[in-house]
């Protein structure tokens, strides 16, 4: 059977490429989106059609007034598969993108579509184990009682199971909000320096938190 990352390498000399800003995806992680423009609805139902493989890719900085046609992207995107998607009546998507390996940007490839597409080079992490790993969950674990309830038991089970730059970019999906942070830490390939990063994230965040109070009896 084909893995994600197989199928996405067949794409990489032409990748569907929707650039937004507000949002990066992650590895591991899966992201919500809704899909109403014209050009990345075509650029959805074509994915759909074929492999659902695409990419999200943030702009290079300058970009707003330029919006409407193709302003220079970042050089580091994730490429991921639709695993979900649902087609409204007046054409516009709502899908749930998994993320699958970062992507580095070569070359824009030109053509007749109204969306965007690329010619990447697949990034995916190597193996790694080390000491950062533990110390990024024991802090995870520290987290889990500073949140509610239901962020944590989702989280959780996901950082018992995830290894090495997997780990670290499952945590930032979850814990990171702004998209500027979120790109740096897309950008960082060595694993042992993402999972150092994130930790320092998830520290600051516990800092500012305050342990939840616990619902009921003690006893």
């Amino acid at each position: 059977m084909t893995t994600a990352l197989e199928r996405i390498a067949l794409t990489t000399h032409a990748l569907k490429v929707f650039p937004l800003p507000s949002a990066v995806l992650f590895p591991h992680a899966a992201l919500p989106l809704h899909i109403f423009e014209p050009r990345y609805r075509a650029l959805v139902r074509d994915a759909l059609a074929g492999d659902k493989v695409m990419a999200l890719a943030q702009l290079q900085p300058g970009w707003e007034g330029q919006y409407g046609e193709r302003p220079p992207m970042q050089p580091m995107m994730c490429a991921g598969l639709i695993i979900w998607h649902e087609e409204l009546q007046d054409g516009r998507y709502n899908i749930l993108l998994q993320g699958v390996s970062r992507a580095r940007l070569l070359e824009e490839v030109p053509g007749e579509h109204l969306y965007r597409q690329a010619r990447v080079q697949l990034l995916p992490d190597g193996d790694y184990q080390g000491p950062e790993e533990e110390r990024l969950r024991q802090a995870v674990f520290e987290l889990a009682g500073r949140v509610p309830a239901s962020f944590a038991e989702n989280l959780l089970p996901v950082v018992a199971r995830s290894q090495g730059g997997a780990l670290a970019d499952v945590v930032a999906a979850a814990v990171v909000p702004e998209p500027e942070r979120r790109q740096e830490l897309l950008c960082e390939l060595d694993v042992r320096t993402r999972l150092v990063a994130v930790l320092d994230d998830v520290g600051e965040l516990i800092a500012r938190l305050s342990p939840v109070k616990p619902v009921g009896p003690l006893n």
